[in-house]
């Protein structure tokens, strides 16, 4: 189960962040946007020599067991994203992808 699910537009900036237990909400947000810190980071170092840009692979970003959650969440951004009535890069308002995300966050209590 995971404790904090974030999705990021293309311009490295959070479109939904959600976490659980909230007491850890703030600093959760932190580590996401410290996340992306970093790849920005990682993408602004492409103009530098050939040797650093093997520096650019980021790591396994989830665990391989995790494979089956990460495309149950993938799958119900893609709905998210091919409503019609949805602009991209707007922060996403969907219940149904909240209820997704709501199912994958560890149960406290």
């Amino acid at each position: 189960m995971a404790v904090c699910i974030a999705v990021i537009a293309k311009e490295n900036y959070p479109l939904y962040i959600r976490s659980v237990p909230t007491q850890n909400e703030l600093k959760f947000h932190y580590t996401v946007h410290t996340s992306l810190d970093v790849v920005e980071e990682k993408i602004s170092a492409v103009g530098k020599s050939l040797g650093d840009q093997r520096e650019l692979y980021l790591g396994l970003l989830y665990p391989t067991e995790d494979y089956k959650m990460f495309r149950k969440l993938h799958n119900s951004f893609t709905d998210v994203m091919c409503n019609p009535f949805h602009n991209p890069g707007d922060p996403i308002q969907s219940k149904a992808f909240d209820g997704i995300v709501s199912g994958m966050m560890v149960q406290t209590g």
